[in-house]
């Protein structure tokens, strides 16, 4: 029982650090902090005279904005809560006799690289491969913390199509796929590349840059916030995910219209319905994002519904492969 509590209390804490984690990106505050794991030299945001005094003299050149470097703070004040609370169940794991041990210590060993993700963010001053890496490393931690909490709840066992599984699998793939672009497009601030529907203005076709858009290393540069990109790599950026959300989109649709049709238990059926019900919120979400040019709100909602959207299909794909 408690286990159950602290996985639960676990997930919640992870799907606060993402939103937090986009909040923050979102509101260019991901340098708010010039250092690790501490700010400008503190535990916590420099407020008084004299210790505004001496980060200024720490760190000369650059501008202290305490509402950027307190979102940055609380960002890893939550991080560092979960580190705690996964190691927590770590310790809970390893003393039981019932429990998985080598999943839980996985994800201990995940979020401790988690954390030097988080300080090579800030070190490496937002290089897109470390800042996409962090995000996908918070999105594979919630994804194992539900597989932990699963297997330590198991479902009852159904008998289903070899054709459903495979759609399963090919969807999470798929869907992972996509937030990898997602993940792309925002690190390197292409989210309002193209702010046309349904694909982008101008001549976009004759203007994609494949080889620069993706490269993982875009030379050396003091600061990689707000991008160092061409308009045309982050336009190739911005249509990729696009693409890939159409392809992604009608994957899971159809796996969601086959759940929800064929002739299984009703907690199954849910689990479609909530699959399609999400996709079309995560639709609307990303073209809202176009439509109002990115609002704040609807942007970290947009990461939060890819976050639901990926416990879903990890539950989906753990109930279909599980042998009846």
């Amino acid at each position: 029982m408690k286990l159950t509590w602290l996985l639960r209390l676990t997930l919640v804490f992870s799907l606060m650090v993402i939103l937090m984690g986009a909040y923050t990106r979102l509101s260019d505050a991901g340098l708010g902090c010039p250092d690790w794991p501490g700010c400008y030299g503190h535990i916590k945001v420099p407020t008084q005279s004299h210790e505004i005094a001496r980060a200024q003299n720490n760190f000369p050149h650059l501008e202290i904005e305490p509402a950027k470097a307190w979102l940055e703070m609380i960002h890893r004040y939550i991080a560092g809560a979960l580190g705690l609370l996964v190691l927590s169940i770590l310790v809970l794991c390893l003393r039981s006799r019932d429990t998985p041990k080598k999943l839980p210590l996985f994800i201990a060993v995940l979020i401790v690289f988690q954390a030097a993700l988080g300080m090579w963010t800030v070190t490496m001053k937002l290089m897109p491969l470390i800042v996409m890496s962090h995000l996908l490393g918070g999105f594979t931690l919630i994804s194992l913390l539900l597989l932990l909490y699963l297997r330590t709840h198991p479902l009852p066992r159904i008998r289903v199509s070899p054709g459903a599984r495979i759609l399963a699998a090919v969807g999470l793939a798929a869907l992972i796929g996509q937030i990898v672009l997602g993940g792309w497009t925002s690190s390197n601030y292409a989210a309002l590349a193209c702010t046309a529907l349904p694909v982008c203005e101008g001549d976009w076709l004759a203007n994609l840059q494949w080889a620069r858009a993706f490269s993982p290393f875009q030379g050396n540069h003091p600061s990689f916030e707000f991008g160092v990109l061409d308009y045309a790599s982050r336009m190739t950026i911005h249509v990729s995910h696009r693409f890939g959300a159409l392809l992604t989109g009608a994957i899971l649709l159809s796996l969601g219209v086959t759940l929800l049709a064929g002739d299984q238990p009703a907690w199954v059926r849910r689990s479609g319905a909530l699959l399609i019900c999400l996709l079309l919120l995560q639709i609307g979400l990303g073209v809202s994002n176009v439509v109002l040019h990115l609002p704040l709100g609807i942007a970290v909602s947009h990461n939060g519904g890819a976050a639901l959207l990926l416990l879903t299909m990890v539950f989906i794909n753990y109930a279909l492969w599980r042998k009846a």
